[in-house]
């Protein structure tokens, strides 16, 4: 790419986080507030993603070599940070997080470098119920047509692609449809079907006895029961990219515990030690706020947003020699 078209990108980049953070704020009544890129470690506030990454951490100095680490995501960060602010119910926040993944591979939308908007609402007790959840989403949802309306007005040559409605399935009903195929399989059929899906209920054991894909015990309700069969107040947003011709994963978002189902999941993960963290030991004293939150993949939107079809076409970040050697050859250019 010539300095001219990178210039573009970057300027093209701009005008979609800054259309979308104005949709996001507006429909669902979030401030925008600073946030960490690193967090103490042993306090309980970082997140364990899927229970396997490794955290970037360092000693602190002036901390007497206390370690810190970099935050993975900052759902329980969120939520303290809603208590201290005294947030009312029915507003929320938004936060840019910036994090390091070391132990992500690399793929045309992953890499180590994770940029993602995490916002939090307080909501009141009533409303941890799924139909909470689904209209959640669907203002979230209509903040991205509204922005991809914007993109396409603003660049000519983009047309925009998603549904009038996003479809709400959960991880269960496709187990049954899609018995044989794989979790990311059963994604790309629903995806591409419907254009645009909510997909409910990951991180809990479906009828098969394992999980559509992990999540950590202790932010997303992943256990309650919301029907016969069906379990989980939590769920992925998952877009058909018109270039990759796949399932697009934009956002993982949910209801977050109370204290009934973070004893319940910390149970069923075997570490119930973690009650006696910082966190944990707050939200189960009362002192914290019901919320329902998530993150929202900054990069992830751009590349859907300008029809890109590598995540380094939209952020700067490591890449080994060869993978930019053939995204070269491809006529790919890295920012």
């Amino acid at each position: 790419m010539t300095a001219s078209e990178l210039l573009q990108t970057e300027q093209a980049i701009s005008f979609v986080k800054e259309t979308f953070v104005r949709e996001l704020t507006s429909r669902l009544h979030l401030s925008k507030v600073s946030a960490p890129i690193a967090v103490l470690d042993g306090t309980g506030i970082n997140d364990d993603l899927n229970g396997v990454e490794r955290p970037v951490g360092f000693p602190v100095k002036a901390l007497a070599e206390r370690r810190a680490v970099v935050v993975h995501s900052l759902a329980k960060w969120k939520r303290v940070r809603l208590h201290e602010l005294g947030i009312e119910a029915g507003r929320g926040l938004l936060t840019d997080m910036r994090a390091l993944r070391p132990d992500e591979d690399y793929s045309p939308i992953h890499s180590i470098y994770v940029d993602q908007w995490d916002w939090e609402k307080h909501i009141e007790a009533a409303q941890r119920t799924p139909a909470f959840l689904r209209a959640t989403v669907e203002d979230i949802y209509e903040g991205l047509k509204a922005t991809e309306a914007r993109v396409a007005a603003e660049y000519p040559g983009i047309t925009p692609v998603l549904p009038g409605r996003i479809t709400f399935l959960h991880a269960e009903d496709l187990l049954r449809q899609y018995p044989d195929l794989t979790p990311k399989q059963r994604e790309h059929e629903a995806a591409k079907q419907y254009g645009a899906v909510f997909l409910m209920g990951i991180g809990g054991e479906l009828s098969h006895g394992e999980p559509h894909d992990g999540r950590a015990p202790d932010y997303d309700d992943w256990s309650t029961e919301t029907a016969a069969g069906y379990r989980g107040l939590n769920g992925d947003i998952l877009l058909w990219h018109p270039v990759l011709q796949t399932a697009f994963e934009v956002s993982s978002m949910g209801i977050r515990v109370d204290r009934q189902a973070l004893v319940r999941q910390l149970a069923l993960r075997g570490c119930q030690d973690r009650q006696e963290l910082s966190f944990h030991a707050r939200l189960l004293r009362g002192e914290l706020p019901q919320s329902i939150g998530g993150g929202i993949g900054q990069s992830r939107v751009c590349m859907f947003m300008l029809r890109k079809a590598h995540i380094g076409q939209v952020q700067v970040s490591i890449w080994p020699e060869q993978v930019r050697k053939e995204l070269a050859e491809a006529g790919v250019g890295l920012l």
